[in-house]
């Protein structure tokens, strides 16, 4: 098993450091495309009724594959025209996903109803723009301001995780939600949010990083709160999955990705802080 989740994890940093570095922009939106639409087709799985239809999962992450490739050709080559102007996505859809995450996941994971039926419309109505926002933030920032502008946000939420995952089996005793995850503790919750600040006050000494711009638009002071918040977010978006997970009785969101499970296991944290580290940076805007 840790074998698996070596050569996995390997061989996806390298295919990510290959996209990152390609002169051609267009890797890079692509992978990440393909990221959104595997972690939507997983969550779909989670939230359909059970036995979900492969028809309609695979459809729509498909659907939503081909939309996004269509939307990244069209500004990649400069249009700003129609449905092909980002500002429709930046400024109206992704403040509407934020406010989803933060009134209707946050209440999902604070109730912690794990003993309720899998299946949910409005969930799997809402992976859609979930998925396709995440992936609007992540591909406009790397186009606009570069891989290493993405990676500094990316690793925000790397750092919390690895944070967490090391103080919670170091110190960790009381649970954090244990009806959702049992394996969250409240000292590795608290660690994970102090790995954000921390690395938003060493990211913003140098230019070109998120942290960098956080600083700038509101001062390091200010900046290092809203990493909290961020931090916060990386564990909502983390229960949240552990949440559906449970509902539809599975241990992995899927299987794609040997010894780590599915797409959307690995990227859960980033769906919810994307949408709210471009609201709070305003360097699309």
């Amino acid at each position: 098993m840790l074998g698996q989740r070596i050569v996995t994890a390997v061989v996806l940093l390298a295919v990510l450091a290959a996209a990152m570095i390609s002169a051609n922009p267009w890797w890079f939106v692509a992978l990440l495309a393909l990221a959104a639409a595997c972690a939507n087709w997983e969550w779909l799985r989670l939230t359909l009724p059970q036995p979900p239809s492969p028809l309609i999962s695979v459809g729509v992450a498909v659907l939503l594959f081909a939309g996004m490739l269509a939307l990244a050709s069209a500004w990649l080559a400069g249009s700003r025209e129609g449905v092909a102007d980002p500002a429709w996505v930046l400024r109206y859809l992704v403040p509407a996903v934020a406010a989803v995450w933060l009134l209707g996941g946050l209440t999902a994971v604070v109730r912690g109803r794990s003993d309720a039926p899998p299946a949910s419309l409005g969930w799997s109505v809402f992976s859609v723009p979930a998925a396709f926002a995440a992936w609007a933030v992540l591909a406009q920032m790397f186009v606009a301001r570069g891989a290493g502008f993405v990676v500094s946000l990316l690793a925000l939420v790397w750092v919390a995780d690895i944070a967490a995952y090391f103080a919670g089996r170091a110190f960790g005793k009381r649970k954090l939600a244990p009806r959702v995850s049992p394996g969250k503790t409240i000292a590795g919750a608290v660690a994970g949010v102090l790995g954000a600040v921390v690395w938003i006050g060493l990211s913003s000494l140098w230019e070109g990083t998120y942290g960098h711009a956080l600083a700038e638009r509101w001062t390091l002071w200010l900046a290092l709160p809203i990493a909290a918040l961020l931090g916060v977010l990386s564990i909502v978006g983390d229960l949240f999955e552990s949440l559906l997970k449970r509902r539809a009785g599975r241990k992995d969101s899927s299987t794609l990705l040997p010894g780590h499970g599915g797409v959307y296991d690995r990227i859960d944290a980033i769906l919810p802080v994307a949408p709210f580290a471009l609201l709070l940076s305003g360097v699309l805007f």
